[in-house]
């Protein structure tokens, strides 16, 4: 039996918009925008009826538009840097863990809308989610706001790496260059493992250890496990003086 009164669900979308707005600071012009941005398509699956559309066309929007910005800012900040290596630091900066992560920060799965089946199989902090919600969001306060409001957001979050990003642009391929030695000497492919994790999702460290045959040759830790898996690789460099 429906418990809602005609109306319920209505507001508490609304109290819902309203609640996110305020926790991440911007207040839209046009909730029904960040209604649908918050939307996953379970949900709108679960609810034929619903008006409100789910979040995939806003997060193809939010995904041009945040490449775009953030490849401006690291285009202004490291006008020394190639555009191989500008590259190669945009999609640190957009790929789907680092802006899950920034949605955990904002605590965005515990507002998205979504199908009991979804939810109940842990969609609130599901990845793929996160990072869906987060584009679909800068999607809808693009069109909301406009460019300047978005890149004010966009330059905050990537303020709030920058130390990352400076760490990702100095680090040495230290796993291309340990692949080398190990495929010229053993004729082996390292890999890699990671074998713990710590910290809350939106400080997570990640430990790797990287593997020779069956030994292991080094550990390393990172916010990353990309970063986690240099470190190890770092260590294993050093640890056997290659």
């Amino acid at each position: 039996m429906q418990s809602d009164q005609p109306g319920q669900g209505a507001r508490k979308d609304a109290s819902t918009v309203e609640a996110f707005s305020e926790r991440i600071g911007f207040a839209f012009r046009d909730p029904s925008l960040l209604e649908e941005a918050l939307t996953h398509s379970s949900f709108a699956n679960e609810n034929p009826g619903s008006v409100t559309a789910d979040n995939e066309r806003l997060e193809y929007l939010g995904d041009a538009v945040l490449g775009f910005l953030v490849a401006e800012w690291l285009f202004r900040r490291y006008p020394d840097v190639s555009e191989g290596d500008l590259t190669s630091l945009r999609i640190f900066v957009v790929r789907s863990e680092s802006l899950a992560r920034l949605g955990s920060a904002w605590s965005i799965g515990q507002f998205l809308r979504m199908g009991r089946g979804e939810e109940a199989s842990g969609g609130r902090l599901r990845e793929a989610n996160l990072c869906a919600a987060v584009e679909a969001f800068f999607g809808a306060l693009y069109l909301d706001r406009g460019i300047e409001p978005t890149r004010q957001l966009v330059r905050q979050h990537l303020e709030s790496l920058a130390v990352e990003i400076e760490e990702q642009r100095s680090i040495k391929n230290a796993k291309t260059y340990l692949q080398e030695q190990t495929q010229s000497d053993l004729g082996i492919t390292p890999r890699y493992q990671i074998v713990d994790e710590r910290g809350p999702d939106h400080e997570r460290v990640f430990v790797a250890q990287v593997l020779v045959g069956e030994q292991i040759w080094g550990e390393g830790t990172g916010r990353s496990k990309r970063a986690a898996e240099q470190a190890a690789a770092r260590a294993a460099i050093v640890e056997r003086s290659l």
